[in-house]
């Protein structure tokens, strides 16, 4: 395996914020505004989401958490994550402009999950998709609103965002050296 780092921390910053300002602007502020990370990828991304709009708003806007593993299509297969995972949304959906954040958009599977685990929690105004790496490879047809960066990928490659307390972000490309 051969790993590349294609984004660093600097880098990084400057897509959350970018980010940040197109989510603002295309809601007209935060006023109706929630941010739901989808676990695991999207946990570290939407706290610093919603930190970036912070600074830039005055106040942060309400963040959740969802768990999409018991909603996934390819649970019974054994191709799916197996590991539930914690879901905290401590306030209500109903009229909001949701912002559903993961960290790799691939074939939308998980994301597809995650609408329907989140509908269980109400009925939002809007749900838009914030993502910070599209990779292409789509089996369903979903799109993100918000795309950090648009990376293509071979299907055999891996990708992550990696966002670490310590500061050591980066966004790294894993190549199998066998294909």
């Amino acid at each position: 395996m051969s790993e590349k780092i294609i984004l660093d921390k600097k880098n990084i910053a400057r897509v959350i914020s970018r980010m940040a300002h197109e989510i603002i602007e295309h809601n007209s502020g935060i006023e109706e505004l929630v941010l739901i990370g989808i676990s695991m990828g999207g946990n570290k991304l939407s706290e610093r989401m919603r930190d970036c709009i912070e600074r830039i708003e005055g106040t942060p806007p309400p963040l959740g958490i969802i768990d999409a593993t018991l909603y996934r299509d390819d649970i019974r297969s054994g191709t799916a994550q197996q590991e539930v995972h914690q879901t905290d949304i401590a306030f209500s959906l109903e009229g909001k402009n949701v912002i559903l954040i993961d960290d790799v958009l691939f074939t939308g599977r998980t994301i597809r999950a995650a609408l329907d685990a989140l509908m269980s929690f109400g009925r939002p105004n809007t749900v838009q998709l914030a993502v910070f790496i599209d990779r292409g490879h789509r089996e369903l047809p979903i799109r993100a609103d918000y795309v950090g960066k648009n990376i293509p990928t071979a299907r055999g490659e891996k990708i992550a965002l990696e966002l670490d307390a310590s500061g050591g972000d980066r966004v790294v490309i894993t190549k199998n050296s066998n294909g």
